[in-house]
């Protein structure tokens, strides 16, 4: 069975896990995390693309995703830096493109590009976008990926479409990455999303619940039979919340920590719905719960894991544990 490879999100903000860190500590916090990283074992750091707080906007820190981009590839030396998601509506596509292929130059080749329709409304409506309706937001998803697609291999890129006029976008210098950068289409909308993911994307990014990843791959391969795909070419990943101690006593007590956190800045009835995103799940419980279902999942045909571990930014004895007991057995 081939090796699971790992990727790790850096707090930046829109998650609350940037609470009580000074503004003019914060990018040093996330420095030192991605460069703790580049000289371990993960494979990649991620970010977010976001503007406000989740699941509550407020007056906290939300680091702007790009600008992080830029800033980690010229920081770091070895690791793959991605996004996951990028909002297709919040940046004109071909402008995403260029962005992208800067940031790949800076990074000598490492970047990867996570792309969604996008969903978290209040931000939209914040910052002048409206709210298009789903069927919208995946248009453009649509034809902002044959965009990007576009611009990556020959340098240019023409569409006149429903939602993007393009005529001759000119984005050189090319990425460094052969055949442009790595393409990751995030969500598993049936009808849709995974459609546009059998066609364009290199990876994939959808429910890592055992049951729904077999049923969302099921789905994927029916729509590469339907385009002429070899299904075996899309590496298939997901997102994993951590709590990770080494008794399952320890694990209930960092949970309860992660609550007392955010509850006084989103409430309580939130914090109790943002919890429940973690009992039970794959990367959570003591390293051998932990080896067991993320075993289960490669097993499943998962390829790609990018953990997020809440306490990052004040505590790395999780990421510790993880690196000592979880890593070594999923290679």
């Amino acid at each position: 069975m081939a090796a699971l490879r790992t990727g790790m999100f850096i707090p930046q903000g829109w998650r609350f896990d940037l609470v009580g860190v000074e503004p003019s500590d914060q990018w040093r916090v996330m420095r030192d995390l991605a460069l703790r990283a580049d000289r371990g074992p993960w494979e990649s750091v991620w970010v977010y693309d976001h503007f406000h707080t989740t699941p509550t906007a407020s007056q906290e820190a939300t680091h702007e995703a790009w600008t992080l981009m830029a800033a980690l590839s010229a920081a770091t030396h070895r690791v793959r830096i991605g996004q996951m998601c990028t909002c297709m509506s919040y940046r004109n596509p071909a402008y995403l493109a260029k962005v992208a292929a800067t940031c790949d130059i800076v990074s000598g080749g490492r970047v990867e590009m996570g792309i969604g329709g996008g969903w978290y409304e209040h931000e939209w409506r914040a910052y002048g976008y409206g709210f298009p309706g789903v069927g919208v937001r995946l248009a453009r998803l649509r034809e902002g990926v044959d965009i990007m697609k576009q611009a990556w291999t020959t340098g240019t890129a023409t569409l006149h479409g429903a939602h993007y006029d393009v005529d001759g976008a000119i984005v050189r210098p090319l990425p460094l990455q052969p055949g442009g950068i790595p393409l990751w289409v995030a969500g598993g909308g049936e009808r849709v999303t995974l459609r546009i993911a059998a066609e364009y994307a290199d990876y994939t990014n959808f429910d890592g619940t055992l049951d729904a990843f077999r049923h969302k791959s099921a789905v994927l391969a029916e729509h590469c039979r339907a385009t002429g795909r070899d299904f075996d070419t899309i590496t298939r990943s997901a997102n994993y919340n951590v709590a990770l101690r080494s008794t399952e006593a320890e694990v209930a007590d960092r949970l309860a920590r992660l609550g007392d956190r955010l509850a006084p800045h989103i409430g309580l009835e939130a914090t109790a719905s943002v919890l429940a995103g973690f009992h039970g799940k794959a990367a959570v419980g003591t390293p051998e719960q932990v080896v067991e279902r993320l075993h289960d999942l490669r097993a499943a045909g998962l390829g790609y894991a990018i953990f997020y571990f809440p306490e990052a930014a004040y505590d790395t004895s999780g990421i510790e544990l993880f690196e000592r007991e979880v890593l070594p057995e999923l290679l």
